[in-house]
């Protein structure tokens, strides 16, 4: 029935891609997670889906988009259908430490990363953790309960002053804590069919929402509609970063090479101590325009290339199979 099935969480997120897409005369249908149900016997709709679900969803109050999105994907999969960023895919986003074990097990610098389910646990291995860390859920979000913490007794004390801290998996990370040049921020690559689409550094001004959608970092500074506590922070600021060194795109497309991201955002930081470390992988990548257009081009137009080429090389390759 359709060229492209988007599957989406975010109510204006997609938005900009739904726009390239008729532009384009692509046939694709949204397909909205928040409020959904699926079959056993369902037969794909689409060439290709493109899932586009958020880790953040439940920060918005869509927690239950998440765990659908997982099961529909793992059903479409099994029906046969191409997903791209599928269930794997973003069973791997959802993890803050599959993606740390990834990253160390490739050879990519990224901060020692402790996952626990207790203050106890957590007590019990205090001693391997490099002090101060930050404190941030399992399942990531937007940079939704990422605190700097001293010890484990911090931990402690936020636990029992926020039990919601937990959510949403009851799973949380202490991560070794990397100071940068607050001036210089991090650099974010993106990444479309395994190649680098842009790179940009993003300075935060100590917060950790770093979301790239207009729409939730606005461009005049604005207030963003994603539903995380507003601090006196000045507005984050996105710059275009031509110079990206080639060593650090090198290394985020391992990263995306290993993950198998068919599009994708890596992040990381220069360290003031001269380390370079990667901390984030997002599947779900949201495109920032104004950077894209300082390298001259539309990114939603490359992305809809892209998709209009996988719908192209799924029927190329259904014609070539043998009845």
């Amino acid at each position: 029935m359709y060229d492209v099935v988007v599957l989406y969480e975010h109510p204006e997120w997609q938005k900009p891609l739904f726009a390239a897409l008729e532009r384009r005369g692509v046939r694709f249908a949204p397909y909205d997670l928040k409020s959904a149900a699926f079959g056993n016997d369902d037969v794909p709709q689409a060439a290709v889906y493109f899932n586009q679900a958020s880790p953040s969803a439940y920060v918005r109050g869509n927690t239950r988009a998440v765990p659908y999105a997982l099961a529909f994907m793992r059903s479409l999969e099994i029906a046969g259908a191409r997903v791209l960023n599928g269930a794997d895919v973003f069973a791997f986003e959802l993890s803050k430490s599959a993606q740390a074990s990834l990253l160390r097990r490739i050879g990519v610098p990224t901060p020692k990363t402790i996952a626990f389910n207790s203050v106890d646990g957590l007590r019990a291995r205090a001693a391997d953790m490099i002090w101060p860390a930050l404190i941030k859920p399992e399942q990531g979000g937007s940079g939704a309960r990422i605190e700097l913490v001293e010890g484990v007794d911090d931990v402690a004390r936020i636990l029992a002053e926020r039990p919601d801290t937990w959510l949403p998996d009851n799973l949380l990370l202490v991560q070794e804590y990397v100071p940068a040049d607050p001036a210089r921020g991090i650099v974010r690559l993106e990444f479309l069919g395994g190649e680098l689409l842009y790179a940009m550094r993003v300075v935060s001004h100590g917060r950790f929402n770093l979301c790239p959608a207009p729409v939730c970092n606005p461009e005049d500074g604005g207030e963003g509609v994603c539903e995380l506590p507003s601090t006196q922070a000045p507005p984050v600021e996105f710059y275009p970063y031509p110079e990206v060194p080639a060593e650090a795109v090198e290394q985020a497309k391992r990263v995306v090479q290993a993950a198998r991201l068919d599009v994708g955002g890596i992040e990381y930081l220069d360290g003031i101590d001269g380390r370079r470390v990667f901390y984030d992988v997002n599947a779900n990548s949201n495109l920032r325009p104004s950077i894209a257009q300082a390298f001259g081009f539309d990114p939603f137009e490359r992305v809809v290339d892209f998709l209009v080429a996988q719908v192209e090389q799924r029927r190329s390759n259904r014609r070539q199979r043998p009845l």
